[in-house]
């Protein structure tokens, strides 16, 4: 049986990287998708690609911290396939890196809307949704920089990814009772058009911080989101699944 049979999910950040590759792997699961990014083309093919492998999604372009947004993002689940299950809020960027000193407050604010604010817009129409439904899999995408680990001139995207921690656990304590799991999802260094580095020597840096010394895939990252939207994490919520490469307690 599919993992996903007749569940609806919503996927933001999937023109690409992990938020494209959890897609495509949710829609081969059975689950219905709202997909969403910015870019209104590369949904386009993301929805082509789920319809030519007899998967079922539909897209809606838009910005993350656009409470607007997020609200027609649950609107569009709820019309066109009668509610939602699991929503994998993904989409975040790194922001301006610099000492904090030098940062202007716009970066700052720049970098907390769309990795944390986002995430708050996103849940608060999500979760009424979800629980509609019974419950459901609400999922954010963390990092292990701000939780195990602090890279010099990542303050602000820090800082956004330990909020949503402290978010997770606060919603997996409010809405537990009425059947709604809510995790976090801590990728480590990842082969996306997001990560790309510029130099062979940087590439190496990044590959040997790991303890498997080489970059995640995107699918590998999505496998570890599908563990958390499906039934096999049924006794999982409140946490910080780690999914890094062995980042977080490397030393060589």
């Amino acid at each position: 049986m599919l993992a996903l049979a007749n569940k609806i999910a919503i996927v933001t950040g999937a023109s690409s990287g992990i938020g494209r590759a959890t897609a495509k792997l949710f829609a081969d699961e059975g689950a219905k998708l709202v997909v969403a990014a910015r870019r209104q083309a590369e949904l386009d093919t993301l929805v082509a690609d789920i319809s030519g492998a007899d998967g079922t999604a539909i897209a809606l372009a838009g910005d993350v911290r656009d409470e607007a947004y997020a609200k027609a993002l649950v609107d569009l689940a709820v019309e066109s396939f009668g509610g939602l299950d699991i929503a994998f809020n993904n989409a975040g960027a790194v922001g301006l890196m610099a000492p904090l000193p030098d940062m202007m407050p716009a970066a700052w604010h720049e970098t907390m809307d769309i990795n944390l604010t986002s995430a708050f817009l996103g849940a608060k129409y999500q979760i009424p949704a979800m629980l509609e439904r019974g419950g459901g899999s609400l999922i954010f995408t963390s990092s292990f920089v701000g939780y195990t680990a602090g890279m010099p001139g990542m303050a602000a995207y820090a800082a956004a990814k330990a909020g949503l921690i402290g978010l997770t656990q606060v919603l997996a304590a409010e809405y537990g009772p009425k059947g709604l799991r809510v995790n976090a999802l801590l990728p480590g260094g990842t082969d996306t058009p997001g990560a790309t580095t510029t130099t062979p020597e940087a590439r190496a840096f990044v590959e040997g911080i790991h303890a498997l010394k080489r970059m995640a895939q995107p699918e590998e990252i999505a496998r570890s989101a599908l563990y958390l939207a499906s039934d096999a994490s049924s006794f999982t919520t409140g946490t910080a699944l780690f999914a890094d490469g062995g980042v977080s307690i490397n030393r060589t």
